[in-house]
């Protein structure tokens, strides 16, 4: 996607899953090379991760600001590398254990960005928005710290609802049915594998 950076998170504690969930394999990628192809378009990618753990070529590592503090202090650290020496902007922000995420997807969510907006986050089937596969727009560090330095650990609470703009299901559905699909146990990747 033109002038977005893209940028994924990598290196949690994968406790449900036993191993490296980044490492593990689909298809035969692992689930960090599937979800690096659904953003292979972003003119600077970021791979936020601990230090040596992971490689992806034309990636760049960001080290964790808060190592062990989540996804949202990943968020903070990708927000932060984003704008440095390009200024403000928007970052498509993915979890590792997405691996069905597609070009197709973020571009329905670069589309529903309006001017006000500084999130843009997919509505599932059920109708609750997923902040694991969603566009954060740069302004929204100094908050996204301020959670942090306030004990906030929740993802959705990176996005204030008045700037949020959600995309319904159905406009998902039609471009990239899976792309919502999380791998959060072995069993999960054998039914995303066998096509369930």
């Amino acid at each position: 996607m033109r002038g977005v950076v893209g940028a994924i998170t990598a290196g949690g504690r994968s406790s449900r899953f036993g191993t490296d969930k980044a490492a593990a394999r689909l298809e035969g990628r692992t689930l960090l090379e599937h979800v690096a192809a659904s953003l292979e378009s972003c003119p600077l990618r970021l791979l936020v991760a601990p230090p040596g753990r992971y490689t992806l070529p034309g990636w760049v590592r960001v080290p964790d600001i808060r190592p062990g503090e989540g996804p949202l202090a990943a968020l903070e650290a990708a927000l932060n590398a984003a704008q440095i020496g390009r200024g403000p902007g928007w970052v498509a922000f993915a979890g590792v254990d997405m691996p069905r995420l597609t070009p197709a997807y973020w571009e329905v969510l670069g589309q529903a960005r309006t001017p006000g907006a500084r999130a843009v986050l997919a509505l599932d089937a059920e109708g609750r928005p997923q902040p694991l596969a969603a566009l954060y727009h740069t302004d929204l560090l100094e908050q996204v710290a301020r959670l942090l330095d306030g004990g906030e650990r929740r993802m959705r609470a990176a996005a204030p609802p008045a700037l949020t703009v959600t995309v319904p299901h159905s406009l998902i559905r039609a471009v990239s049915p899976q792309a919502l699909r999380n791998v959060n146990t072995p069993a999960d990747l054998a039914a995303l594998a066998e096509g369930q």
